[in-house]
């Protein structure tokens, strides 16, 4: 191997070095400010990640930049699971998979979206556009899932947005019962079908009872001396 070609492959191997923790530190920040809030330490999103403090400055020199592209990987995610539900040779599979992969970042992320568009309002009319366009691309899916005879017929997209907020309300009550969430989405989507037999079996139950509810909403704390 000549000095040139040497130099060029050592050149390559710390890109991809570099990649490599880019991407570690996207996926620990977003579940360190998913458990913790956007104003958690760096050092213990380098810590999740893996690498030194060093690394996370050289890659994310301010708090603001590390915020921004963990949203932004975030949406990423969502645009790609739109992309790929609207590809899918079967309506029906697509739409099952985009909701499935929707309640799971909602399991991930809990509230970093609303303290992220809290946090930087600037933001606000890039995600309006993008929210726009996923929900005509969610609309398409259900027309396409109703005319193939999978969905039924009265279902209307904002259903589907009914669910996802739904399914919302459970990950803020039980932010830690995955076993509730996976249930409860498959029930949403037997709800839409026009043949809720024909769907997959359903998940197994969550190990949850009466005794087991908040006692007050999630996010809201009861009153001094109430009942």
């Amino acid at each position: 191997m000549t000095t040139e070609s040497s130099r060029k492959t050592d050149r390559d191997a710390v890109r991809a070095d570099a990649r490599r923790n880019r991407e570690r530190l996207l996926t620990a920040a977003r579940a360190v400010f998913a458990e913790h809030g956007i104003d958690a330490p760096m050092a213990t999103v380098a810590r999740r990640a893996g690498v030194g403090v060093a690394t996370l400055y050289r890659h994310f020199p301010t708090r603001d930049a590390l915020v921004r592209g963990a949203f932004a990987r975030q949406m990423e995610t969502c645009g790609r699971a739109l992309t790929d539900a609207l590809a899918a040779d079967d309506a029906w599979t697509g739409l099952r998979q985009l909701v499935e992969t929707v309640c799971a970042l909602q399991r991930e992320e809990r509230g970093f979206p609303s303290a992220f568009l809290k946090a930087f309002p600037d933001t606000a009319p890039e995600h309006a556009r993008v929210r726009g366009a996923a929900e005509r691309s969610l609309a398409t899916l259900v027309r396409r899932a109703q005319a193939s005879g999978a969905m039924r017929p009265d279902v209307h997209p904002s259903d589907v947005v009914v669910a996802l907020v739904a399914h919302c309300g459970l990950v803020a009550a039980l932010p830690d019962d995955g076993a509730a969430s996976r249930r409860l989405v498959a029930h949403l989507l037997r709800s839409f079908r026009a043949d809720p037999a024909a769907g997959e079996p359903l998940p197994p139950p969550a190990a949850l009872t009466l005794r087991g509810l908040p006692a007050t909403p999630a996010g809201h704390r009861r009153p001094p001396g109430g009942a």
